[in-house]
C-alpha cells in the first residue's frame, strides 16, 4: 500500500467534511490511498425504502462520493474532480439491521488529463453477518480547476 501525501490527504479529508450530504448521511471516510478510497456509512432509517432495505439513491451517493475521491487522490493539489457520468448496478439489497451499514471503495481505473475513469463497489453486511456486494458503479469523473 502506497500513502497518500499528507497534503493529498488532508485535501480530501477537509472536501469530504464540507460535503453536507456526507455529513447528513453519517459517512465517514476510513481509508485514502492513491485512487482509492474507502468510505462507510450506517443505514438510517431517513434512508430506506419501503421494505426497510438502504434506498438506492443512498447506496448510489456512497458510491460516488468513494469514486469522486478516489479520483481526487490522484489530481494535483488545485484540481478538483465533478462527475460526468455514473452507471450503478443494484445486485442485491441491503439490510438495514440494528447495525447495518454500507461500505463504499472507489477505485481510479485510469487517470486522464480530460477523464478519469473510476469504479465503486459497495457492500452490506447480511442477517448472518456475511458481507455482500451490493452495487457495482462505472464511470468518469472530469478535473477541474479551481
Amino acid at each position: 500500500m502506497i500513502p497518500v501525501s499528507p497534503d493529498i490527504e488532508n485535501k480530501v479529508k477537509a472536501s469530504f467534511a464540507s460535503q453536507s450530504m456526507m455529513t447528513s448521511i453519517g459517512a465517514e471516510i476510513k481509508s485514502i490511498q492513491p485512487g482509492n478510497v474507502i468510505i462507510t456509512a450506517p443505514i438510517l432509517e431517513g434512508f430506506r425504502q419501503q421494505q426497510n432495505f438502504a434506498h438506492g439513491g443512498l447506496i448510489f451517493t456512497l458510491g460516488d462520493s468513494a469514486a469522486g475521491y478516489a479520483a481526487l487522490s490522484v489530481m494535483p493539489l488545485e484540481t478538483e474532480v465533478m462527475t460526468v457520468e455514473l452507471k450503478i448496478n443494484l445486485m442485491a439489497p441491503a439490510l438495514a439491521s440494528p447495525n447495518g451499514f454500507l461500505m463504499a471503495q472507489g477505485k481510479v481505473l485510469k487517470p486522464g488529463r480530460r477523464l478519469i475513469v473510476v469504479a465503486s463497489q459497495v457492500w452490506c453486511d447480511d442477517q448472518n453477518g456475511n458481507r455482500v456486494q451490493v452495487a457495482a458503479l462505472l464511470g468518469t469523473m472530469i478535473p477541474v480547476n479551481q
